[in-house]
């Protein structure tokens, strides 16, 4: 019988536990600067076609929103999401504990409109209260969704638009991207993604890597010092 019960029901294909052993006696320099990662980052960039993206990995899906969410935006500042978003649902609370509100608006299907976003936005900026509320600093989108939809390609772009309109960054978990772009209901490829999206992850820890996520700033804007805000959070790996 096959389960479907979750994510985790088994350790890792057998050729990623392959490489690790052959490689395992292999010494390398610690905390990414191997040459392991640096043909992993090439690799990425390659297949995304964005030579200029910074790639940074870290362990699992709710450490990297947290790290990636809790670096880009200013302390006043919160992140807009669907209500049905894993931050705002199944996160534990771990945007709140770094500082910053899950701002929730309502979802179809478990997604994000663009028309929503602006809508959020004009109120947002008609409030003569505003300073005295948290400023949206960001937009979450997971692909595929809680529901397990997807956003299509032209969905993707209008919310590029309207996040470029109001000085967003657009930043999809993807946690379980490729079960999304594997999909014969997906017209999105992940060039489209490094295109629209200004962060974004590619999950392994669901799709036979024992752990592992990649983070792809894909606009020449990781957030300075990114290493030690890394640190800040624990997690940094030293191998």
């Amino acid at each position: 019988m096959i389960s479907f019960e979750n994510d985790y029901l088994e350790g890792a294909h057998e050729k990623v536990l392959k490489r690790l052993v052959d490689t395992n006696l292999v010494q390398a320099s610690g905390y990414g600067f191997d040459q392991f990662t640096a043909q992993a980052i090439e690799k990425i960039k390659d297949t995304i076609d964005c030579p200029n993206a910074t790639i940074r990995f870290l362990v699992g899906g709710t450490q990297t929103n947290q790290v990636v969410i809790n670096s880009m935006l200013e302390s006043y500042e919160g992140v807009i999401s669907a209500d049905t978003g894993h931050v705002a649902v199944h996160e534990g609370g771990a945007i709140e504990y770094s500082g910053h509100k899950v701002i929730t608006i309502p979802s179809k299907e478990g997604k994000v409109s663009a028309s929503d976003v602006e809508t959020y936005m004009e109120t947002f900026k008609s409030d003569f209260k505003k300073d005295h509320m948290v400023f949206p600093g960001m937009v979450y989108i997971s692909h595929p969704t809680e529901y397990g939809t997807l956003y299509s390609k032209s969905e993707l772009e209008e919310l590029c638009k309207v996040c470029k309109q109001y000085q967003l960054p657009l930043f999809m978990d993807g946690a379980r991207l490729g079960y999304g772009l594997m999909s014969d209901q997906s017209d999105m490829t992940i060039k489209d993604i490094a295109k629209y999206c200004d962060v974004f992850y590619i999950g392994g820890t669901k799709i036979g890597a024992l752990c592992g996520e990649a983070i792809v700033f894909t606009k020449n804007n990781e957030p300075k010092q990114f290493t030690t805000r890394i640190k800040h959070h624990g997690a940094l790996l030293a191998k």
